[in-house]
């Protein structure tokens, strides 16, 4: 559809990450912009959709263009959309991306054990956003890729420890974890810093608004909520005397939530000092309660904690915000929840990340990856599994089944050189969008 609005002045120009390109339109109007791409003029990707900024006739609409390939030439052209229903399309414009650069060694291999004729065994659409723990700075340590294995975006951490975790906002842009300096950190596509938390800062912030606690660091994740918040997860030193097992003082470490607004600033806190008892360490001291994974429960507003060094998830009263704190229940052996046969060796371990499948009123379903650390057998063993000993070279397998009792692999990647902290399948780089291929 033409449009009455004029025709806008475009531009197409290179970003700082060389994967990503800027694509500009001054529309002389109020307007939103969408740009389709790809490798020719069939395009076949999009990015969302962005309104102008600034007043009329200066205003203009600018869409970070990412998901291609490195050193490669792309096709790409606009969609404007006026308030009125009308409508303009620019024409071809290419890009051409820059080099990646160094891998430090990382390599990675898909391949798709079940092939068959049927879609089931299909892996489900989008990119893969991985995000490696590796023992040197590398611009690979948080990158997406599509589901041949060709990096298609990553993210410059530039510091050694990477990010714990990295993930997608509903505004466009990724939330970091920088590891090494407990900095909440907040970028769009192209690694420019849209805003940052140190540790240091919101300690500053909890003290002054009453909260008599210091951030040790920030830790193994974060969750960004439907209404703009984020619980942060940190932790605090407390010292103890003279605990059972341990004489004189014990620094002992334990987790604590915190509420941020819209703002990043604290508005609701909960310790595990308050709540759990610091004599039940089944992993000893001082690293008490470990925690390394949050879930929103949207029915009701709560939240669960996966607390690994406890071998429990817990559910806590958050209730969005204006929640007592107190723990609804705990879920693993001596916990609120019994299993059908009596077999302690039937729970999870040192678990790692729950991920919520379903929920519907009081009921539940969750998927657990379940280390085993210290498992309790009948015989008095200890059963546990390593996914990188030490003194081997890094190695991850990131796997999709089906969900039947086959349990089918239908796509799998294996990386060589680094260890994968988190590996998400994602619809697309942009929210709202789907990449079918």
């Amino acid at each position: 559809m033409n449009s009455a609005h004029g025709i806008p002045e475009t531009a197409v120009t290179a970003t700082q990450n060389p994967l990503v390109a800027q694509y500009t339109a001054y529309l002389f109007g109020n307007g939103r912009m969408w740009v389709e791409f790809g490798p020719d003029t069939s395009y076949g990707k999009q990015t969302s959709s962005t309104p102008s900024t600034g007043s009329i006739p200066n205003n203009s609409a600018k869409v970070l263009v990412a998901g291609m390939k490195p050193s490669t030439m792309y096709h790409m052209r606009a969609h404007i959309d006026w308030p009125d229903g009308t409508s303009w399309v620019d024409q071809d414009q290419t890009f051409t991306t820059g080099a990646l650069p160094t891998s430090n060694g990382i390599t990675l291999t898909i391949s798709r054990p079940a092939q068959a004729a049927t879609t089931a065994n299909d892996p489900q659409s989008g990119v893969e956003l991985l995000d490696l723990i590796n023992p040197d700075t590398n611009a690979h340590q948080a990158f997406a890729t599509d589901l041949e294995g060709n990096v298609i975006w990553f993210y410059d951490i530039n510091v050694a420890g990477g990010a714990l975790p990295l993930k997608p906002l509903s505004n466009g842009h990724m939330l970091a974890n920088i590891a090494s300096s407990s900095t909440l950190r907040e970028s769009d596509l192209a690694d420019n810093t849209v805003r940052e938390l140190t540790a240091t800062q919101l300690t500053q912030m909890l003290q002054a608004r009453g909260f008599a606690i210091t951030i040790n660091q920030f830790h193994h994740d974060m969750l960004p909520l439907p209404n703009g918040h984020t619980i942060l997860l940190t932790n605090t030193i407390v010292p103890y005397s003279n605990l059972a097992g341990y004489p004189g003082t014990t620094d002992v470490i334990g987790d604590v939530l915190v509420d941020l607004d819209q703002r990043w600033r604290p508005v609701w806190v909960w310790s595990a000092f308050d709540h759990l008892d610091v004599n039940r360490h089944l992993q000893g001291l001082p690293d008490w309660t470990h925690s390394n994974a949050l879930v929103y429960t949207p029915g009701d507003g709560n939240l669960l904690l996966s607390i690994r060094h406890q071998s429990w998830i817990i559910k806590i009263d958050y209730a969005n915000g204006t929640g007592t704190g107190n723990i609804l229940w705990k879920l693993g052996e001596g916990g609120d929840f019994s299993l059908s046969g009596g077999d302690p060796s039937q729970w999870f371990y040192a678990q790692h990340y729950p991920n919520l499948l379903q929920s519907n009123g009081s009921q539940m379903s969750l998927a657990i990856f379940d280390n085993g650390n210290f498992r309790v057998l009948e015989n008095g063993n200890v059963e546990f599994d390593m996914s990188a000993p030490f003194g081997f070279v890094p190695r991850s397998r990131i796997t999709e089944v089906t969900p039947d009792a086959t349990a089918a692999v239908v796509w799998q990647m294996d990386i060589n050189g680094a260890n994968a902290y988190r590996a998400y399948r994602i619809p697309s780089l942009y929210p709202g969008v789907t990449w079918t291929h």
